[in-house]
């Protein structure tokens, strides 16, 4: 491609912006053309982060400052409801601006559904033009879609290997537990009492028990592939490091599939996707082997309970889980190859 495209990243002061920007800068077909940070708007981006000195990038702005003209996409690192207002403000003012949307505003398909889980919708008529950004499972949907709504980092670990294995008709979707453990860069970069080194340090905890917003999103996938209402039960738990998710998946396989049937299943998936890696054992299912990338590294075994498997699944909840993912989704809407800008080695040790 001898011309860049123009991309804007609003919300670029947050980490999901940031890591936006990380995988930009090493992409050879993108130029960023404006930076969004409504309570930083006028410091240089290295002000806000000293890692992105020196690269020649646009200071932060205003959302209403930024000028749409030859703009080709958006990629919207906002805070949820925030991101549906700007997002119809953005179809009416530039329709053919693709919008790639790393929050929740437009991931659950059913209107009513969102509003039971974050309150209010404000742009219904949006909806249907958004795809759900799982890149595995729905790429030729999200090549040609308005707005890709990029799955949450929780669902990204979960879903991609266990949609692989109920698509292949290998599992019973009617029992599906996911125990879910995340750095703390999944909460956002906005400091809390909660999220002080001194309450976050040397221990873990559960959080949002029973009632993670997350959960809608495992139910809409699982549910959409089993033809009726599948519930999941999904619990996240806060751990003492900066990035990653590891995922542990519990459930029971289909009526007369084995494990070894399963795991060959895993292992073709793996094969035809670029980012998808069956991990040499369940121990190797770890997230500093996937820090910084956008891979999935996951495993599956069977359970000593007869007929149950135990499904492994890490990524890094900035980059798979969200910046990356999203950056991959961009690659599929304009016709790059997939993997452009994405071909990542973790930092090891």
């Amino acid at each position: 491609m001898s011309q860049k495209l123009k991309v804007a990243i609003f919300g670029a002061s947050g980490y999901t912006g940031a890591e936006a920007i990380r995988l930009m800068l090493g992409h050879p077909a993108v130029e960023i053309a404006a930076l969004t940070g409504e309570s930083k708007a006028g410091q240089p981006i290295d002000a806000v982060y000293p890692h992105l000195a020196g690269f020649g990038l646009p200071d932060l702005v205003r959302i209403d400052d930024v000028s749409l003209r030859g703009l080709d996409a958006a990629f919207l690192c906002l805070p949820h409801a925030t991101t549906q207002q700007v997002a119809a403000r953005l179809r009416a003012a530039a329709p053919d601006l693709r919008l790639i949307d790393l929050s929740a505003d437009f991931r659950l398909r059913n209107v009513s559904a969102y509003e039971s889980w974050y309150g209010e919708h404000f742009a219904p008529a949006l909806q249907p033009e958004a795809v759900y950004g799982l890149t595995e499972h729905y790429r030729e949907d999200i090549r040609s879609a308005p707005i890709i709504a990029c799955p949450g980092c929780y669902p990204t670990s979960i879903l991609v290997p266990l949609l692989a294995l109920q698509e292949a008709g290998m599992i019973d979707p009617s029992r599906i537990i996911a125990d879910s453990k995340s750095g703390t860069s999944g909460a956002g970069r906005k400091g809390s009492e909660a999220l002080s080194h001194s309450e976050v340090s040397e221990g873990f905890h559960a959080y949002g028990v029973a009632a993670h917003r997350h959960t809608a999103e495992l139910d809409q996938e699982l549910s959409a592939r089993a033809g009726r209402a599948v519930q999941a039960t999904f619990t996240p738990h806060l751990v003492p490091m900066n990035r990653g998710i590891l995922s542990t998946i519990y459930g029971d396989l289909a009526e007369g599939v084995g494990i070894a049937q399963a795991q060959a299943v895993l292992d073709d998936f793996a094969a035809r996707e670029a980012f998808v890696h069956r991990a040499v054992a369940p121990a190797a299912v770890a997230t500093r082997a996937v820090r910084g990338t956008n891979r999935v590294l996951t495993d599956i075994v069977a359970d000593r309970r007869e007929g149950g498997f135990i499904l492994l699944s890490a990524i890094d909840n900035l980059t798979k889980g969200s910046s990356g993912q999203a950056l991959q989704n961009f690659n599929l809407a304009f016709g790059l190859e997939e993997q452009t800008g994405l071909h990542l080695a973790t930092a090891f040790p």
